[in-house]
Formats: C-alpha cells, sequence, structure tokens
C-alpha cells in the first residue's frame, strides 16, 4: 500500500500542458477580437495560477507587450518578404507598411483608445517589453539589407535603428502637440531624410 509520503507529487504552478506561448496566444486572440487582455480568465483557461502568468511575464503589461512586439516582428517578416526594394529604400518601404498598419489596425487603435497611458508605456519605454524588441528587429532588418543590398549605413547600425523606431514612437503615438500624431506620410518622408534617400526619389517612387 503507498503511503501518502510514497506518492509523487507534482508541484503547484504551471501544468506540463500549459507553456508561456500559450499564454501569448490566447493573449493575441483577445486582443485581435478587440477584448479586454484578462489574465485570470487566460490563467483559468490554461489551468494556470495567475501568479505563475506573472512570474513569466512579470506583470500584465508584460504580456500585452510581448503580444505587440511579436505583431510587430511579424508583420516587419512579411512586409520584407514581399518587398521588391533594395538598401535603404528596402528599410524605408518595409518600414511603411509596419507604420500604415500601426495606424490602421483596428484592434490597435481601440487598444490604444481605451488604454492610452499604459499603452504609451508599453510601447515606449526604453527599458519595457516592446521598444527593446522593436529594435532589435529593425536592426535585424538593417543587417540583412547590409548582408544581401550592400547597403552602407549613414551611421552605425544600432543607433540607426534605435533612432528610427524613435522617430516612428514620437509620430505613431506621442506628439499630438506638433500636430504629426498618426501622420505616416510625413514620418515617411522624415525616415527617408535619415536614410539619406532624396526626396525626389521618394516621390518618384510611391506614384
Amino acid at each position: 500500500m503507498t503511503t501518502p509520503s510514497q506518492r509523487t507529487t507534482r508541484p503547484p504552478g504551471r501544468p506540463a500542458s500549459a507553456t508561456r506561448e500559450q499564454v501569448i496566444e490566447l493573449a493575441r486572440r483577445a486582443f485581435l477580437a478587440g477584448e479586454r487582455v484578462d489574465i485570470q480568465a487566460i490563467a483559468a483557461e490554461l489551468g494556470l495560477s495567475r501568479a505563475s502568468v506573472y512570474r513569466w511575464f512579470g506583470s500584465r503589461e508584460g504580456v500585452l507587450g510581448a503580444v505587440l512586439a511579436g505583431e510587430f516582428a511579424a508583420l516587419l517578416s512579411r512586409a520584407d518578404a514581399r518587398r521588391r526594394s533594395i538598401g535603404a529604400r528596402r528599410i524605408l518601404d518595409v518600414l511603411y507598411r509596419v507604420n500604415r498598419w500601426m495606424v490602421d489596425n483596428e484592434p490597435f487603435r481601440r487598444y490604444f483608445e481605451n488604454e492610452p497611458l499604459a499603452g504609451l508605456r508599453i510601447l515606449t519605454a526604453s527599458d519595457g517589453p516592446v521598444q527593446p524588441l522593436v529594435v532589435t528587429a529593425v536592426r535585424e532588418l538593417i543587417a540583412r539589407a547590409e548582408r544581401e543590398d550592400a547597403y552602407i549605413p549613414p551611421v552605425e547600425a544600432g543607433l540607426l535603428a534605435y533612432t528610427l523606431v524613435r522617430l516612428g514612437e514620437a509620430f505613431l503615438y506621442n506628439d499630438n502637440v506638433a500636430g504629426i500624431r498618426g501622420d505616416v506620410d510625413r514620418l515617411h518622408e522624415v525616415q527617408a531624410a535619415l536614410l539619406g534617400i532624396p526626396e525626389t526619389v521618394i516621390r518618384d517612387a510611391d506614384r
């Protein structure tokens, strides 16, 4: 007969079947449906405690950040796979597609309207869950252009990636005062100038 002390017990917390990726997927599903990302509901669906989710992500903001960063990286990869341009123009075209999505995407816009302060913090904090991953994704895009197109950045590639991302944040989320918030076309022009693409080339190519 097996005594209680001899039985194999599973430590409390995450079941073997639950993964970090499943948490992100359920949060992503809620986000794209325009629903509030409810950590308690996600944990319950996966048979987790909320504390287990927070051990992975730190907070609800960490979960949302993982979703948003993943969406950005996936979109950037798709845009790069479809582009026909090379070098600096390749980088500009890919970023334009991504920036346009950020403005036009209904779930993203609804989230930002419902949680403006939290959304701004999640998206733009230098030590937050999104910006470092977005900078890395843009840095990898620049690296591909260097490797495949013999592109030579006008400044150090890491600095260029960071500056392109910060410009995007200013135009897409931050600056109502300057009248540029949501102005993807003006952002396109400024990023082109940073990449060293002449204005005439931009206009001719975008006709």
